[in-house]
């Protein structure tokens, strides 16, 4: 059974690429009443030096889970513009919400010759971050809200903590609009920790050959290549493990694996994630069979990597 309460309150938060402070707040917050109580106490690295990103650190660290803590949004400009933060597919009519210095703001996208503009009864100051208004619907079968991904991702890294021996759990920014963290993120831990393996949790994409309950991806390729030899031994650990799993190629798409395939440092690594419909829309749809097999295929295969 998911927790409820914690996939309320982390989808509650906005995180806007560039603008995650607050929710990273909230995490090192989680972390700190927590981790006495979880199976092994990690220790836990955030503040300037790391800008919002945050690792906990167990035990004697051989894997690192990366889940990255931004979402797409929204800008204002000047004129009722709208300039968009990576990818959102926003609709006509999509209700937005943010606040600037006068006060709340709750508005609707209006797209005009492909341009992106919003309806609110007065200028909204020009930086000023907006994101769509939250309505998340949990039932037996799915859980429907905006900001699936990535906060199913981080849903699934705080699960890991509370029965994680060894390993890094690193919650990285900047991800949806081009990356940018895990740079930082990689020196840091490799001063610390020889990390030769990573897993991504993120969400991935329903498709032709993806579909709702079915189980958790694994990805073989998105627009970048995991090295073979570690993709096909996760695979053997998938089979044995008994949980239902579905296989991803695709040939478009990044995530946190870009860059840490981009670094100097040799580490594999593979995204292992949900499936969902509505990508970067006001209303993604995950599968809870397809989460709970997330959960369950990261905890088998942390123990055995």
């Amino acid at each position: 059974m998911p927790d409820l309460k914690l996939l309320q309150d982390i989808l509650a938060i906005p995180s806007v690429s560039g603008s995650e402070s607050h929710f990273s707040g909230f995490l090192v917050d989680y972390v700190l009443q927590r981790r006495s109580k979880w199976k092994v106490t990690p220790e836990l690295f955030f503040g300037e030096a790391l800008q919002d990103n945050i690792v906990l650190a167990f035990g004697v660290p051989r894997t690192a889970i990366f889940a990255h803590l931004d979402t797409v949004g929204f800008m204002a400009r000047y004129e009722n513009q709208l300039v968009p933060i990576g990818g959102p597919e926003v609709q006509e009519g999509d209700v937005l919400v943010g606040e600037d210095a006068f006060g709340p703001i709750r508005c609707t996208a209006k797209i005009i010759e492909d341009a992106l503009f919003h309806d609110f009864k007065r200028g909204i100051i020009p930086g000023t971050i907006l994101t769509y208004e939250q309505q998340v619907c949990i039932s037996d079968e799915f859980i429907e809200a905006a900001y699936l991904d990535n906060r199913l991702g981080v849903y699934n890294a705080l699960k890991q903590c509370e029965t994680l021996e060894n390993g890094l759990v690193i919650f990285s920014t900047y991800e949806e609009h081009g990356g940018g963290s895990i740079p930082l993120i990689l020196k840091f831990c490799e001063n610390k920790w020889d990390i030769k393996q990573a897993l991504i949790s993120d969400i991935t994409w329903v498709t032709e050959g993806v579909s709702h309950h079915n189980g958790v991806v694994i990805s073989i390729r998105d627009r970048n290549i995991p090295r073979r030899s570690f993709v096909d031994r996760l695979l053997a650990l998938a089979e044995k493990s008994g949980i239902p799993y579905q296989i991803e190629v695709e040939a478009i798409g990044s995530s946190d694996g870009r860059e840490v395939q981009l670094s100097p440092y040799p580490i594999d690594w593979c995204f292992i994630g949900a499936p969902e419909d509505g990508v970067h829309s006001a209303l993604e749809r995950v599968s809870m069979k397809d989460l709970e097999a997330m959960v369950l295929m990261y905890e088998y295969l942390l123990k055995v990597l």
